[in-house]
């Protein structure tokens, strides 16, 4: 085959042949052209590069010129070269099996008049959305009473059997009795739990070994509650007791899996840190105390700031007008994590709001609230794949790595809203979406 034909060998389109089926996994290597690449380790824009996928993996990246000299005579050449290539995003904070929860009417139908069953199948649209917007892998933090079908939903992805992103899972998460919902009904009612309710050091370390038995990889608990403001800052009722949380995060962490505390306010945020939590989910409520504590143990926040925009009006008018504050308040905690040099990983709540809402919206938020858009496509990239541990394979395009890119036709360091329109979708070497225009 000569030089010119080879490069004549261009996918015009690819998308998913049936709603129920993967692509076929690629037989033969692929070349894909890069106008712009964003080298989200360097926080550099390379230009005119080429990048050589065979079979899962990444194996070389550089110069379009020098891949294509290398690259093997039936190789596929996808054409990218009008525009923006980075590596696939990555969201740390969704709930695959919520479907959008504003007031507690929202979450009560869920879980009250919606099977398991039915929420799986719901679930596995909400994967696939999230694949077809960009985002190749999800921590998924609970599954808000539907007990391990998020491991199902990721076992079927990783089988083949649905679309999907890569799947890191948590299963039930914690709280205390009495501390979380469904609440609010008759004591006659034996009413369904949101969590998996655990008291006592001895019941919560049997719990940890039998999430883990189930599927988990991550350990959730919901540290407060409560939330309100006090001398200024953000403050919570902590749901845990000390002696309750560390044998928590002493178990998990034995047992190798890490553990995501939801703390919103300032006191459970410093009930979490000090029990070792390797996450913090929403914050609103760090201060420079706390923030000094996370950049000193290493831990990672995740903001979630659009999900707190959305609710907010919707709750307030249902009687909880805190939420309304929350907003300015983590607008303040965001510019201090930023000076503090807290470690900040890209986090939704996707499921917290529809599925219909695009999850790269909250980037638009943390350039709004300070980052450069280098710094938030970096939170969605290279900084949540060391949050998962998975830095050897995911989070950038770089040899060895798995082959999870996206592009968009435009440059998203000028307009960051750009990646709310990604338009080419490779997982693992596998072309999922291609609507880049010739």
């Amino acid at each position: 085959m000569t030089r010119s034909s080879f490069a004549l060998l261009i996918v015009a389109s690819a998308t998913l042949p049936t709603l129920g089926a993967e692509p076929a996994k690629p037989t033969k290597p692929t070349v894909i052209k890069a106008g712009r690449l964003l080298d989200v380790r360097s926080g550099k824009v390379l230009t005119d590069q080429a990048i050589l996928v065979e079979g899962e993996r990444i194996s070389k990246v550089g110069p379009s010129t020098e891949i294509l000299k290398v690259a093997p005579q039936d190789a596929t050449i996808v054409d990218l070269s009008t525009s923006t290539v980075l590596p696939g995003l990555i969201d740390c904070h969704t709930h695959v099996l919520l479907q959008g929860d504003i007031t507690q009417v929202d979450y009560d139908d869920q879980l009250l008049k919606e099977s398991i069953p039915y929420r799986t199948i719901r679930a596995t649209m909400a994967a696939r959305t999230s694949l077809m917007n960009g985002f190749t892998a999800i921590r998924d933090l609970e599954t808000e009473g539907a007990m391990y079908a998020d491991v199902d939903v990721k076992k079927a992805i990783a089988k083949g059997v649905i679309p999907g992103p890569r799947m890191f899972v948590s299963t039930r998460a914690f709280s205390a009795t009495g501390m979380y919902p469904l609440s609010g009904y008759s004591w006659e009612l034996k009413m369904l739990e949101g969590v998996q309710i655990v008291d006592g050091p001895d019941q919560i370390r049997k719990a940890v070994r039998e999430q883990v038995k189930y599927g988990a990889d991550w350990i959730k608990f919901y540290c407060d509650r409560a939330y309100y403001v006090k001398d200024g800052k953000l403050r919570s009722k902590v749901n845990f007791t000390e002696e309750e949380m560390k044998a928590l995060v002493d178990e998990s962490h034995r047992l190798d899996r890490r553990v995501a505390a939801h703390a919103m306010g300032r006191d459970g945020i410093l009930a979490a840190l000090k029990a070792g939590a390797d996450t913090i989910e929403h914050g609103y409520g760090l201060d420079e105390e706390t923030m000094g504590m996370m950049v000193k143990a290493g831990a990672y926040w995740c903001p979630t700031i659009y999900v707190t925009v959305f609710v907010a009006e919707g709750r307030a008018a249902a009687g909880s007008p805190i939420w309304k504050e929350m907003v300015e308040i983590e607008r303040k905690a965001f510019a201090l994590a930023l000076k503090s040099g807290v470690k900040i990983a890209y986090g939704t709540d996707a499921g917290g709001y529809d599925w219909t809402e695009n999850q790269a919206k909250e980037l638009s938020y943390m350039v709004k609230y300070g980052m450069t858009p280098m710094q938030a496509v970096q939170s969605a990239t290279v900084v949540a794949a060391e949050l998962l541990q998975a830095e050897k394979d995911l989070g950038a395009i770089e040899v060895g790595k798995y082959a999870d890119i996206v592009a968009v036709s435009n440059d998203p360091l000028k307009d960051i809203s750009e990646l709310e329109h990604v338009k080419f979708v490779m997982k693992g070497g596998q072309i999922y979406k291609h609507e880049i225009a010739k």
